[in-house]
Formats: structure tokens, sequence, C-alpha cells
């Protein structure tokens, strides 16, 4: 009994120390941001760090609260609570000039009757930096993004992707201690956008300046953050790394935002979880839930085995039979619609089998065809059990998100 206590303040000790050293290396601190409109709740107690050099994504759909707080962080708007602090210093109630902060918007805001050159060189013209040190930094920035050749060139002769790479040499020009990204790939075309969120990552990997970006694009902030805030109604969901928000889930709401998620209501049984009519081991995920309480099983389509056999393949746990209703070609992958027996969309019971959605990879589609009114037995590689609340805020507990 006394070594688990010694062991339990070790881990406490430790716990504090890892969090005390996180907060030492953070550049950006945000603490309990709130703010109205017109009387309209827009953020909720909202907590982040960002640790030099480190990339974190707000994603949110419209109306989640992603821009006011990178306009609050940039000094455009000012919080009704909260504080917001970079390189531990508090700037909340410094203007935007002074906080050393570089925001890079969707429409590139380039000078229209100036060079690539001229544009980038700018920033450092009005702060009277001499000449010697401002060709140096151009040049040196405009090797950083490759741009070089075009350097003579004006912004109605760069494409779209171009331009967005001037607007960021310009702003890391006077060497900002934090840079803001407000949408900054939405006025591309899909390819153009894959392609320079990929240099820009690479870019930030070389500048070391921490990052914040806003997108409600899902694919964008799974490729671009370190870690990924998702953000509902004003109010903070999850924090983590892309792995842990998209495997690991607290909420309905990031398993639905975040990639295709099946969510089936069951109830937690002796360390199972019961859907249905279907009764599922599920010892660890239900080992965090007390005997009847209502849960949601969450599954990812990509988890989803089946079989015309019965056979499942080792570690795929059995859920229960289906039939095939709908079957798509999308590229890389087949998808899947199919209506689950036993399986009903609440816990009385009362509705007809649920469907569900699964995704097989374009060379096991091949090598097993499937067709529509198919039977088939449906297990999981693996799932989640979430409890019935609907957001963040109705989880007892929640923890802050403050750090990694």
């Amino acid at each position: 009994m006394q070594s688990r206590i010694v062991e339990a303040v070790h881990d406490a000790e430790r716990t504090f120390e890892s969090t005390a050293s996180r907060r030492q290396e953070s550049t950006a601190c945000v603490r309990n941001l709130s703010k109205s409109f017109r009387g309209a709740r827009v953020l909720e107690d909202i907590s982040f760090d960002v640790a030099e050099g480190e990339s974190l994504v707000l994603l949110g759909a419209s109306g989640s609260g992603k821009t006011t707080i990178l306009r609050i962080i940039a000094g455009l708007e000012q919080p009704d609570a909260g504080r917001v602090m970079l390189h531990g210093k508090d700037v909340t109630d410094l203007p935007a000039r002074e906080r050393g902060v570089g925001v890079i918007f969707q429409s590139y805001a380039l000078f229209p009757r100036m060079t690539v050159e001229k544009n980038v060189a700018y920033g450092l013209r009005i702060r009277r930096r001499p000449r010697r040190e401002i060709k140096e930094s151009v040049d040196n920035l405009l090797t950083l993004v490759r741009l070089e050749e075009h350097r003579k060139k004006f912004p109605a002769q760069l494409s779209g992707g171009q331009q967005q790479r001037v607007a960021i040499a310009r702003t890391l020009a006077y060497k900002p201690q934090v840079l803001l990204f407000d949408e900054p790939f939405g006025a591309l075309d899909a390819q153009t956008r894959v392609r320079l969120r990929r240099e820009i990552r690479a870019l930030l990997r070389q500048v070391n300046v921490p990052a914040i970006f806003i997108t409600h694009d899902q694919e964008e902030a799974l490729e671009l953050g370190d870690r990924i805030a998702v953000l509902n109604a004003g109010r903070l969901e999850q924090i983590g790394t892309p792995e842990e928000i998209y495997d690991r889930p607290e909420t309905e709401y990031v398993a639905t935002f975040l990639g295709a998620a099946n969510l089936l209501p069951g109830t937690v049984v002796n360390r199972s979880v019961e859907v249905g009519a279907v009764t599922i081991a599920a010892p660890e995920e239900a080992a965090r839930f007390r005997d009847g309480q209502a849960v949601k099983l969450v599954f990812r389509p990509e988890e989803v085995c089946l079989s015309q056999t019965g056979a499942l393949p080792v570690g795929c746990r059995r859920l229960t039979i289906g039939v095939i209703e709908e079957i798509h070609f999308v590229g890389a992958y087949e998808r899947l619609t199919l209506r689950l027996h036993n399986v009903t969309a609440n816990t009385a019971g009362t509705t007809p089998g649920v469907p569900i959605i699964a995704t097989r990879p374009k060379p096991e589609a091949a090598a097993t065809r499937l067709h529509v009114s198919d039977r088939v037995v449906i297990g999981l590689t693996t799932f989640r059990l979430l409890p019935s609340f609907a957001h963040a805020g109705e989880r007892p507990g929640l923890a802050m998100g403050v750090g990694k």
C-alpha cells in the first residue's frame, strides 16, 4: 500500500514537472478567453498553449469562434475575459502593432503596383532598416520561399500559390514572434492547396516560428497541425495531436466533424457494450464507464471488416450481420452502405436496423467482389465508446487542453 502511495506521489511530481516544462517552452499562451457580441456568446473559457516552432490548427465550422480567437491574439479584438501572453509577456492590452504578430490572410493583401521584392521589403522599409539589411533579408527570404526568379514580377503575373508565398515572405521579413494564418488556402484550387500547405509546413520547420492556423478543412488540419484544437459553438471540444483527435475522439462532435464516423447507441454491461441485441466485449473501453451507462459506439468506416464466409481476420471483433445496400467506387477505395441486423437506431429498439458506412481499399475490393443485396458478417478492428453528451460543455471534468 505504501509503495503505491509513493509511486502515485512520484507520478504527480513528474506530471507537474512536465506541465511546468511545457509552459516554460510555450511561445503563445491563451488563458480563459471569453467573448460576446451583442449579448451572444461566441467564445467560452478557451485556453491553450503553442510551443516554439509548433503549428496549432484551430478547426471548426463557421461560427465556431476560431476567427475571433485569431483576431484577439492579433490585437484586432479585445476579449471580455482572459489573457493573451507571447514569450511570457502579457500582451492582452497592447495594440496590434506592438505585439510582434504576423497575420497572413486568404486574400494575400499584396500591393499590386509593387514588385515581389518590393512587397517583401515593405515592412522593413517602413521600419527604416538599413538598405544593406533590407537587401540581405529580401534575398534570403526569396530563396526561402523559392521565388528568386520572380523577384521583378508584379502580383498579377504570379499564380495564387506564388502570391501566397510572397505574403508569407513579407510577414517573415520583420521576424514576428507568432504567425497567424487566416484560412490561407481558401482561394486556391485543390491541387495548389495540397502542394502549398506541404511547402508551408516545411518552411515553418526551417524558420522555427510558432504558427496558428484557422480552417474548416479537416484534411488541411490533419496535414498542417502538430496539434489540432476542435472548436464547436465557442467551446473547445478537444485538443491533441492529429492521431489523438482522429483515433481517440472525446466527443461525438469531434468524431463526426473530423472524418467520417459511424455511431451506434449502446449500454455498458459487465465490461461489454450492448448495442440492440448485440453484445461486444470491450474490457478496456467499458472500464471507463459504470454499468448501465448509456454510451455511443463510435468507429470509422475503415475500421469495418466484411466477410461473406463468416471468417473474420485476427483482431477483428464480430458486430453482427448486415446487407449491402449501396456500393460506390471512390478512386483509391470502395465505399459501402450496409443495413445492420439486430442493431437499432435507439436503445428502445423501436427503429429498424440502422445503416453504417464501410470502406475497402482498392486491392481488397478487387480481390473480393461484393454486390448490392449480398449478406455479410460485419466486424470491427477498433472502436471507441463515448458518453452520450452532445458537446464538451456537457462533459464533467473537461480538461482545459493546455500543452501537448
